[in-house]
């Protein structure tokens, strides 16, 4: 953020990435929100907060990410009145952010252009707003009628509408897919989610901060080690504590085989999508024996609970390193021959390339973000551009394509995939001495700190706040999903209906992480 914004009183939090705090008043927020538009900051979350038992307010947060760090403002409403000036016109990914708000503590955009629910399925009463502090279980009563949810229309000769899910064939995540087509060509596809809502953010209030990190690794089970990573770094920013450097390493090393596992996987199913069988069978092949050895070395196959506040609980031995070192070459000789094979396949590039293209453009103006967003030229990632421990010694290589469609998608995936593989060697090289976990210091009271983390999707955010015990008041978990799913929505149009399997899959999309 420039300079010129520090006067709302930013103060750096503490912590390995750079994140910055305000609470900031109606022409704060204001200026603050102007200013990070025209500077071509992006939204990296949005979220609502019951703060009433501190200081008799209700508050609305946005967190801004640029090249100076994370800049997270707080915005203290009236309960009497619980409105707040609609973002939504200056970052478009705030939309739906805006609508779970109202859905889950009652908060309200002025001016914004779409005001439907997002959340709440009828499950419980529009008057009832589950994150607010005294909101117990939902209200009794008769079970909620079928909403008669108004999808956009699209009207014309010829034009008809495909309804698909929530629920689907074989075992996926629930979500609702309304494609409005003309024959097979699609003239415009909307998402309704929201089925996967489990209340995970109203139960972080049932724990101790200590303990909050086993639920943020099962927000999306794809993703443990970064959201645990991301939880654990916004509690040890407010215990002001470090960890051991060991530690940090051995974290990274996690996050990287998380993310190489989840690449393998979806090489497969995108080819599985194409209809090249073999090349699910190869990857699926390759990734069992990957998650097998992360359970040999660590004691999980998906490494879940294994970072914990102050560092980790899974030490790696000489001869788990040496396994490991030497399954990375082995994987990468695979993969290029895999490679290989896909570039090589003509029915393959025929169903990849120029189908679900996003500009680089488009992906700025929507806040498209992580491996997708790079995959269209909008090239962003945490471990190079706010790098610490171990990636300050890394020298990250952020993969990029520029044409934005599945087999750019599908590059930035293999190439990653050889990146974490390099990264993993390293780390087991040069892999610190030493302990693996410190105690925290003592956690202050009603204090706040928040973990920004590169995950294998984009960017996983962790905004912790606790109450004067020591417990949780309120953890926000923000999936890159949230940014995502809209594009999704662009990326389709003009495609034929039998492609979106395809582009879906090419982006591979969080309901869980979403749902919260």
């Amino acid at each position: 953020m420039h300079s010129d914004d520090r006067g709302t009183g930013f103060r750096r939090l503490h912590g390995p990435v750079p994140v910055h705090h305000a609470g900031v008043d109606p022409a704060e927020w204001e200026s603050v929100i102007t200013g990070a538009r025209a500077r071509h900051a992006r939204l990296v979350s949005f979220w609502g907060s019951d703060r009433r038992p501190i200081d008799g307010t209700l508050a609305v947060h946005c967190a801004l990410g640029d090249a100076d760090g994370l800049h997270w403002l707080s915005l203290a409403l009236d309960p009497r009145f619980p409105r707040y000036p609609d973002i939504s016109g200056r970052f478009p990914a705030a939309l739906r952010m805006q609508r779970a708000i109202a859905d889950l503590v009652g908060l309200h955009a002025e001016g914004a252009s779409d005001l439907r629910p997002w959340l709440r399925h009828g499950a419980w009463p529009a008057s009832f707003h589950p994150l607010r502090c005294d909101a117990g279980p939902a209200p009794p009563g008769e079970p909620p009628a079928v909403e008669d949810y108004p999808f956009v229309r699209v009207e014309g000769d010829g034009v008809h509408e495909i309804p698909v899910g929530p629920v689907h064939a074989g075992i996926i995540e629930p979500g609702h897919f309304r494609f409005s087509v003309v024959g097979e060509k699609v003239l415009r596809l909307e998402e309704r989610l929201g089925y996967k809502h489990k209340g995970i953010e109203k139960r972080f209030e049932e724990f101790a901060a200590i303990g909050g990190h086993r639920l943020a690794g099962r927000v999306s089970g794809d993703s443990t080690v970064a959201y645990a990573w991301a939880y654990c770094m916004a509690l040890e920013s407010i215990a002001a504590s470090d960890v051991p450097p060991r530690a940090a390493w051995l974290r990274a090393l996690m996050l990287e085989r998380e993310r190489v596992a989840n690449h393998l996987g979806d090489l497969g199913a995108l080819g599985n999508d194409a209809a090249f069988g073999f090349g699910l069978a190869q990857f699926m092949r390759l990734k069992e024996d990957w998650l097998r050895l992360s359970n040999d070395a660590f004691g999980h196959r998906m490494m879940m609970d294994r970072v914990v506040p102050g560092g980790v609980v899974a030490d790696l031995d000489p001869d788990a390193a040496r396994l490991i070192r030497a399954q990375c070459d082995a994987i990468e000789r695979e993969l290029r021959t895999l490679r290989s094979i896909y570039d090589e396949h003509p029915g393959l590039q025929d169903r990849f390339m120029t189908t679900g293209c996003v500009s680089r453009e488009l992906a700025l103006e929507l806040g498209l973000c992580g491996m997708a967003a790079r995959a269209s030229g909008a090239v962003r990632d945490l471990r190079r551009d706010h790098p610490h421990a171990p990636y300050d010694r890394l020298s990250v290589q952020v993969a990029s394509e520029a044409s934005g469609d599945v087999a750019a998608r599908v590059a930035v995936r293999f190439d990653e995939a050889f990146e974490s593989l390099r990264l993993i060697r390293a780390i087991c090289d040069e892999l610190p001495a030493g302990p693996v976990l410190a105690e925290l210091r003592r956690l202050p009271a009603g204090g706040l700190g928040a973990g920004w983390v590169e995950g294998w999707r984009g960017e996983v955010l962790v905004a912790l706040e606790l109450d004067d015990g020591g417990n949780i008041r309120r953890c926000h978990c923000h999936d890159p999903s949230w940014q995502n799913w809209p594009v999704l929505e662009y990326a389709v149009i003009g495609n034929i209906v039998p492609d979106f399997p395809l582009i879906n899959k090419s982006f591979n999309l969080s309901y869980s992480g979403h749902d919260l």
